[in-house]
């Protein structure tokens, strides 16, 4: 397991124009939450559910990664088996900085699943209604890869796992309203580090070692700096 655990939310990719869960002119804004996000929704509003998907989907082609997705994406490949990436987000935005090792804890929005056989088909930036219907499988119908609400996140236990063995600890654009970042604040991790637009009433930040209020593309090459210094200590020590 990593000693270091990224752990991120919708904040870090709002800087590429990727509309956050509660943006007042987001995507979102139009649609009721528990039309189109809650278990059941495909049973009662499947059109609608899987058209709203689709949206999301093709908005994500013309966006890029920003700066603080491609230094965690140069962090993660210099220090590959020390830095986990754990991810709220259901966009590719770390896997087009040239991150490798995702753990998309809530769902991959290129992603369809069978909800028979639970077979993955990746169709890119395409729409799924009246294109992708059905599984090439086992011809049952496909759903947008994606948790709703009220749904099991089986991907939460990989991410338990991953602090078996860390010692630090950095949030980045997550309120802490969804997953509640103190719990991990254990005596083992040795530096953490949250780093959100503004307070959360969900996060206590007096517990986290360093607090810094401000963009993510701000705060990353100080966040990167204070990782690498902790890696690069370590690994001398482990050598004396």
């Amino acid at each position: 397991m990593a000693k270091v655990i990224i752990l991120s939310g919708a904040g870090i990719s709002a800087e590429s124009g990727i509309s956050t869960f509660r943006d007042e002119d987001g995507l979102w804004e139009n649609h009721n939450i528990e039309d189109i996000c809650t278990s059941g929704c495909l049973d009662f509003n499947r059109e609608n559910t899987i058209k709203f998907y689709d949206m999301l989907r093709v908005n994500l082609k013309d966006k890029e990664p920003n700066h603080a997705h491609k230094v965690v994406a140069q962090l993660k490949n210099k220090y590959p088996n020390e830095i986990a990436i754990i991810t709220q987000n259901v966009d590719d935005m770390f896997e087009r900085a040239g991150c490798k090792d995702i753990l998309h804890l809530h769902g991959f929005l290129q992603e369809l699943k069978c909800e028979k056989c639970n077979s993955i088909l990746n169709i890119e930036y395409e729409e799924q209604f009246e294109k992708h219907e059905n599984c090439p499988n086992c011809n049952n119908l496909l759903r947008p890869n994606i948790v709703f609400f009220g749904e099991n996140a089986p991907k939460y236990e990989d991410m338990y796992k991953e602090f078996d063995d860390c010692e630090v600890f950095v949030v980045i654009g997550t309120s802490g309203a969804v997953i509640y970042t103190d719990m991990f604040l254990n005596p083992q991790i040795k530096l953490s580090i949250l780093n959100n637009l503004q307070e959360s009433q969900f996060i206590n930040d007096s517990v986290y070692s360093k607090v810094l209020y401000k963009k993510a593309t701000l705060a990353i090459d100080e966040i990167a700096s204070d990782i690498e210094k902790y890696l690069e200590f370590n690994l001398i020590s482990s050598y004396k």
